[in-house]
């Protein structure tokens, strides 16, 4: 079994920051992919940032400049660096990776249960 636990959610101002954790944690054999969604109220999940194991990085074209994606493959961990918060940042932001387990013949994509970040005006 597999869980992916995230930390650093909260409420901020419009122009700070937030850095964003998500930890891998239990039968981890490897990870491939792994990234940021973000829902908002009303609005489907979204991409907002992935890094693959090879470290390249794609962002959403709205996060782009302010958002930062990195990972630590030793600590199993994928980080999100959120500046210059906007409040239509405002979503709950969950963490996916592609992982391999020990028992597994084939990888799955795994979800966090998502972290709520809200940015006031």
């Amino acid at each position: 079994q597999v869980q992916l636990v995230e930390s650093g959610g909260g409420l901020v101002q419009a122009g700070g920051s937030l850095r964003l954790s998500c930890a891998a944690s239990g039968s981890v054999s490897s990870i491939n992919d792994m990234g940021w969604y973000r829902q908002a109220p009303g609005k489907q999940r979204e991409l907002v940032a992935v890094v693959t194991s090879g470290g390249t990085t794609n962002y959403a074209d709205s996060v782009k400049g302010r958002f930062t994606i990195s990972r630590d493959n030793a600590k199993n961990t994928v980080y999100l660096q959120m500046n210059s918060l906007k409040p239509d940042d405002t979503a709950v932001y969950y963490c996916n990776a592609f992982i391999k387990t020990w028992a597994q013949h084939y990888g799955m994509g795994y979800w966090g249960k998502g972290t709520q970040v809200t940015v006031s005006s």
